[in-house]
């Protein structure tokens, strides 16, 4: 009986000992630790949180007053140092296959695609098992359920042949902004939405059932669009861009173009599952920088620069262009590359930041309007909308910045502003993500 009794004592003095409340009663919270470390994310480098006067502060096309300038605070965050390559895109297409191969093989049956407990059991959710080896040649049965991926029939050129058409990337995320915009109709005595319209991932309207009506849920195809090389130039021979530039080895650290704002907003998705899948950190998403973001980080540091090198000139003082772009009026190799050339082949900013002008123009998260300026917020400014399919075109144009190897000097500014809309690939547009630096 005293055995028992000593065992109770010394349990109920170990817990309240180990207790996270433990503080001689006094308010100390419920976690010990003093600071958090966040270890910087490979390939990228720490904007730090400052302000910046944002808007044109040299030429102005027509007077177009695009950009106003005014001045906004921005917190830290970090952004890749270079435009998103061919061979790290390429990866994101690689992996999307590979999912896609093993879910056919799971919904034919072959259950050992799948993860499982302990026991055998399989998990539930089901989640795919990726360390099991798909091996087409030693077992027939694999081979003929993946040859669904392949061209068939008319289509087929040679045997084989993968259909990029059928590499569809499928997430999901919670959409804030209408859930902010929907908060009034709430009641939280029924639980219910009384009241309330939303935009769903596919343009359409609906009315608000509760909350996942605002979970977002979309289907991409993620495959580069190669004939953008053709579609965008009329009487040029680019036909050699079209079969290699984004399968060819030569060119994996070329900047990956032909994808739309779509397709990159995907890749920002993948990219946060691909990190949460393999850390135990928990991170802010990945996804596109806002336009004030961008040209923050564009201007390295200096106040009122022209350009990202911080020169009111695109020379420097030996003579040499400072970026990939279409000088002298043509002459589209005096810079050293005729079409896009290896991300970080020029100097980069003062943030460490390489081809923030030129090369490649870069996709933003923002809508494009001529007057957003003059109606965002001064602090961690951002212009993005969900637009339905009924809405005009104009509701549909993203912000794009930086000029790209086919755009005159004007465009390289930290400060122009241009558009394309979000459902178009071009050859001279491609993008870099952001992560939201947790403040500590």
């Amino acid at each position: 009986m005293q055995i028992k009794r000593f065992v109770f004592f010394f349990i109920a003095v170990m817990m309240v000992a180990c207790s996270p409340y433990n503080g001689g009663g006094e308010l100390v919270g419920t976690r010990k630790v003093k600071r958090w470390f966040e270890p910087r994310p490979y390939g990228m480098v720490l904007i730090p949180t400052g302000s910046l006067n944002i808007g044109q502060n040299d030429e102005d096309i027509a007077w177009s007053m695009s950009a106003p300038q005014r001045t906004v605070s921005l917190a830290a965050f970090w952004m890749d140092e270079t435009e998103i390559t061919n061979d790290e895109y390429r990866q994101f297409v690689y992996s999307v296959l590979d999912s896609m191969k093993r879910q056919r093989l799971v919904d034919e049956g072959y259950e050992e695609f799948l993860m499982k407990d302990r026991k055998g059991n399989v998990l539930e959710p089901p989640v795919l098992d990726r360390r099991m080896r798909i091996d087409g040649k030693k077992n027939e049965e694999y081979k003929e359920i993946l040859e669904g991926m392949n061209y068939a029939g008319d289509d087929r050129i040679v045997a084989g042949e993968l259909d990029v058409r059928k590499l569809v990337y499928k997430f999901s995320w919670y959409d804030f902004k209408q859930a902010a915009a929907n908060d009034r109709f709430y009641n939280p005595e029924t639980g219910i939405y009384k009241g309330g319209t939303v935009i769903n991932a596919n343009g359409e309207r609906e009315a608000v059932k509760g909350r996942s009506s605002f979970i977002m849920r979309k289907s991409v195809r993620i495959y580069p669009d190669t004939l953008c090389w053709l579609k965008d130039f009329t009487y040029a021979y680019n036909e050699p861009y079209v079969k290699e530039y984004f399968s060819h080895v030569g060119y994996d650290n070329y900047p990956v173009v032909g994808v739309n704002w779509h397709q990159a907003q995907a890749f920002c998705h993948w990219r946060t599952a691909l990190f949460n899948n393999a850390s135990s950190n928990r991170v802010q998403d990945w996804r596109l920088p806002s336009e004030a973001e961008w040209e923050y980080a564009a201007r390295g540091g200096l106040s009122g620069a022209t350009y990202p090198w911080g020169s009111y000139y695109t020379r420097n003082k030996k003579g040499c262009f400072m970026a990939n772009f279409k000088p002298m009026r043509g002459n589209y190799i005096g810079d050293g590359g005729s079409i896009t050339v290896p991300v970080g082949t020029y100097e980069p900013n003062g943030y460490g930041l390489y081809d923030m002008a030129g090369n490649v123009a870069e996709w933003t998260a923002d809508n494009y309007d001529e007057s957003a300026y003059e109606v965002t917020h001064d602090m961690n400014p951002s212009y993005s909308m969900t637009s339905k399919n009924s809405d005009n075109r104009i509701f549909k144009r993203k912000a794009v910045r930086g000029g790209s190897w086919k755009d005159v000097a004007f465009y390289l500014q930290n400060g122009v502003r241009s558009y394309e809309y979000q459902d178009t690939a071009r050859s001279f547009i491609g993008f870099r993500t952001v992560r939201t630096r947790i403040e500590f």
